[in-house]
């Protein structure tokens, strides 16, 4: 009897090796997985990156000539001072259309959200429901109507369609904010009534504050969207001194062909603030996203 204890007592702790060998394996599996479906994405960026660093004859070569030789810094001097592309006049028309469209939706959604979720009065769900339902609506399914009616207003030319309609919030905005918003307890609310407190001072005071990472992910999506805004400038802007860094890139498009060095440095040099952007907020971005889905 003694002996056959003594035999069996190994076991356990064989079975806690082979279960940490498991783990392990599939832990290995897993990050394999991933680095490679990564890789895929990385690619296409590491391409941009370096073509930007080469010289036009070696954009495309057979076979593929991955690394520049020489190495052009000089591109992106090149692209940022062209005459056609004109960066510094670009930002600046970008950042305004971005950050006064980001300001507009941002507060704008905020209202709307506070109403549905913190305001009794009737109708609410179906005007609810009717919000949600214009996200089913392609954006080009509007386009004509809105474009003949912005053209009554006689914007047609300036950056009002592009900037006004975001006063007015948006549906997906509205509904991230919504959901944060009912998680809330209500005992703030009443005890900001009892205090004398009105309807924005509790909005102003005592519900923004707490919805700080929501509020974040409405304005680092918006800002997003209208940095890479195409289709909207393109529409309703006419003159190019008035154009969006995007539109600017078809500077490099010329009758002899494009200069896809150039283009590639001054694609980069577009992005790379957004990429800034997601990575200093990238933990409160996450936060949003996932609060926003979780709770509500």
């Amino acid at each position: 009897m003694a002996q056959t204890l003594s035999k069996s007592r190994p076991l356990p702790v064989y079975n806690k090796r082979l279960a940490y060998a498991r783990r392990l394996l599939i832990s290995a599996f897993n990050y394999t997985v991933l680095s490679a479906v990564a890789l895929l994405f990385i690619i296409p960026f590491l391409w941009l990156v370096l073509t930007s660093l080469k010289p036009l004859n070696q954009v495309f070569t057979d076979p593929i000539r991955w690394l520049p030789d020489p190495v052009m810094w000089q591109n992106y001097v090149t692209a940022l001072t062209s005459p056609a592309f004109q960066f510094v006049l670009l930002l600046r028309n970008t950042l305004f259309y971005a950050g006064v469209s980001t300001v507009g939706v941002t507060i704008s959604s905020a209202i709307v959200a506070y109403g549905f979720a913190r305001l009794r009065f009737w109708g609410k769900d179906t005007l609810f429901v009717i919000t949600l339902a214009t996200m089913m609506l392609p954006g080009i399914v509007t386009l004509i109507p809105t474009y003949v009616l912005f053209r009554q207003f006689g914007w047609v030319g300036s950056y009002a369609p592009l900037i006004v309609p975001h006063f007015f919030g948006g549906a997906f905005n509205i509904f991230l904010l919504r959901q944060f918003l009912l998680t809330i307890p209500w005992d703030f609310t009443d005890a900001a009534l009892v205090d004398g407190a009105g309807e924005f001072t509790i909005l102003w005071r005592i519900m923004l504050p707490l919805v700080k990472p929501a509020l974040l992910v409405v304005a680092v999506l918006h800002f997003m969207f209208a940095w890479n805004d195409f289709l909207g400038p393109l529409i309703y802007l006419d003159e190019s001194k008035e154009y969006p860094l995007v539109l600017g890139l078809y500077a490099f498009q010329t009758r002899f062909g494009i200069q896809w060095h150039l283009l590639m440095a001054a694609t980069l040099s577009t992005t790379f603030p957004l990429i800034l952007l997601f990575f200093a907020a990238q933990r409160y971005f996450i936060e949003g996203i996932t609060l926003g889905g979780v709770k509500g």
